[in-house]
C-alpha cells in the first residue's frame, strides 16, 4: 500500500515538472492526444509499416518532457500485458502467408497481432504522457471547456482523487489486521468477506465526508481552482505540427518508402 501511495505521489510530482511539454496548454495537449489515438486506431490491421512511424511522436514528446520512456512502461506494467494479449489468437485464425522474410513466410495473423499490440502500446504511451505532463485538475478543466458533461468530468476527478484516499484506508486496515494477527502472511481467506465489507463501509463514510467538505468550500462542478495556461502561439504551433505529422504519416507510408530506398 505504501508503494502504491508513493507511485500516486510520483505521478503528481511528474505533472508539475518544469519542461517545455509541461508548459503547454492542457487543452492543446488533450486535443493532440485524442487526435493521435484516433489516427493510430484508424490504421488497417495489416498496415504495420505505416503504423511504426507513429512511434516517433510519443518518443519525441517524452524527450521534450524529460520523462524517460521506461517510466511509462514501469507505471503501466500491470496494464501492458493485458494490451499485449489482444490479438494473440490472430495467427491461429489467419494463416494466409502475406510476405516472406529471409525465406520464412509470415502470415497475416502474425502481422495483425503485432499491429494490434503496437496500437495498444502507442495509445497507452500517449495517454500516460498526457497525465504525466498535466495536472489532473487541468485535464478535467480542459474536458469541461470542450463541453464534456459535467457529471462525467466530476466522476473522473473524484475517482482519480479518491484512489489515494481508498489506498490509505486499505493501508490502515491492513496494518490493523496484521497487528491482531502477528506473523501471519497476508489475509486469511475466511476474513476476506468481512474485510471487504469494512472497506466498502469505510469508503462510503469517507466519500460522504469528502463530498460534504467540498460543498462547504463552495464546490459547484466548476474547476475555477485549476491553473490552466492560456492558449498561446507556442500551443498553436505545437498543435499544428502534431496534426501535420499525424496527417503525413497517415497519408504517406514512410515505412515502405524507406524500405524501397534500401531494398531494390
Amino acid at each position: 500500500m505504501e508503494k502504491a501511495l508513493a507511485e500516486l505521489g510520483h505521478m503528481d510530482e511528474m505533472a508539475v515538472m518544469d519542461s517545455p511539454a509541461h508548459h503547454l496548454n492542457a487543452g492543446a495537449k488533450l486535443l493532440a492526444t485524442v487526435i493521435y489515438i484516433i489516427v493510430v486506431m484508424s490504421f488497417d490491421k495489416y498496415n504495420l509499416s505505416g503504423l511504426v512511424p507513429m512511434l516517433l511522436w510519443p518518443v519525441f514528446m517524452y524527450q521534450l518532457s524529460g520523462i524517460p520512456v521506461s517510466t511509462c512502461f514501469y507505471k503501466l506494467r500491470i496494464v501492458l500485458p493485458l494490451v499485449m494479449a489482444v490479438g494473440l489468437f490472430n495467427p491461429i485464425f489467419d494463416r494466409e502467408i502475406m510476405l516472406t522474410v529471409g525465406g520464412v513466410g509470415v502470415s497475416g495473423g502474425v502481422i495483425s497481432m503485432i499491429t494490434l499490440m503496437l496500437k495498444g502500446v502507442l495509445c497507452l504511451m500517449a495517454s500516460f504522457l498526457l497525465v504525466a505532463t498535466t495536472p489532473f485538475d487541468s485535464i478535467c478543466a480542459a474536458l469541461q471547456r470542450v463541453h464534456m458533461p459535467k457529471m462525467l468530468v466530476t466522476l473522473l476527478l473524484l475517482t482519480y482523487r479518491y484512489v489515494g484516499v481508498m489506498t490509505e484506508e486499505l493501508a490502515v486496515m491492513t496494518d490493523a489486521y496484521h497487528l491482531r494477527a502477528p506473523g501471519q502472511k497476508g489475509i486469511q481467506f475466511s476474513a476476506w468477506g468481512s474485510f471487504l465489507g469494512q472497506v466498502l463501509l469505510r469508503s462510503m463514510d469517507r466519500a460522504q465526508e469528502l463530498y460534504s467538505s467540498m460543498l462547504l468550500r463552495g464546490y459547484h462542478q466548476h474547476f475555477h481552482y485549476a491553473t490552466i495556461k492560456k492558449f498561446g502561439s507556442e500551443d498553436a504551433i505545437y498543435l499544428a505540427l502534431s496534426i501535420a505529422f499525424f496527417a503525413a504519416v497517415k497519408m504517406i507510408n514512410f515505412g515502405e518508402l524507406l524500405g524501397g530506398m534500401f531494398v531494390r
